[in-house]
């Protein structure tokens, strides 16, 4: 009859033959590469991500940062005899020059009244009021905008600038910098119906 010492020598050499069997096993018989499925499944936090990345360029987020408020409201001055009385009031083409300015200055993120600009957002006059992603909406006009607030506000403040000519016609025109801006998401429809992903082409000038 083996004593105690005697099983535990017979466990450990059992144990170590287990061990080097499993060893020689794995090395013979290693694990199979991944197949082209398992190679194709992205990394679940690499996609989130990038979706936040791309919602983030589609103006689909809201941010928030140092920037400038724009502030027009029409002329508080009433047209002299011969003059045209539309000189007093804000149009589109008014608005399209604040923005202008501000997109040059480096504004990553610009809202007229609440309503986030993308790319295919339309800034129109609408009767006596300005259609911004086919919203209305009425004088005064706050463009918020979030960049370099020294920038920006310089932008519009600039001698001969935009600002300076619209005061001309006594139309209120008054710029703000903050580090609090807030831009909300673009919230309105977007579709392609026409336009079709397409290999790059050379086209203008550089063919």
């Amino acid at each position: 009859m083996m004593n105690k010492n005697n099983w535990l020598a017979v466990l450990l050499s059992v144990t170590l033959s287990l061990c080097a069997t499993t060893m020689m096993v794995q090395m013979k018989f290693p694990d199979p590469p991944p197949t082209a499925v398992e190679r194709a499944v992205p990394d679940p936090i690499v996609v989130s991500d990038d979706v936040a990345e791309l919602r983030l360029m589609a103006g689909l987020t809201a941010l928030e940062g140092q920037g400038v408020t724009v502030e027009m409201d029409d002329s508080v001055n009433s047209a002299k005899a011969g003059e045209n009385p539309n000189l007093y009031v804000i149009h589109d083409d008014d608005v399209l020059r604040v923005i202008n300015e501000l997109r040059a200055a480096g504004a990553e993120a610009i809202a007229i009244n609440g309503q986030r600009l993308i790319e295919t957002s339309e800034i129109r006059c609408a009767g006596p009021t300005l259609s911004v992603n086919n919203v209305r909406s009425a004088a005064p006009f706050i463009i918020s905008a979030i960049g370099d607030k020294a920038a920006l506000e310089n932008s519009i403040k600039m001698r001969g600038g935009v600002e300076q000519t619209l005061k001309v016609w006594g139309i209120k025109i008054e710029v703000k910098a903050a580090d609090d801006i807030y831009i909300p998401p673009f919230k309105g429809n977007r579709s392609y119906k026409y336009a079709q992903p397409t290999a790059e082409k050379i086209v203008g000038r550089e063919k």
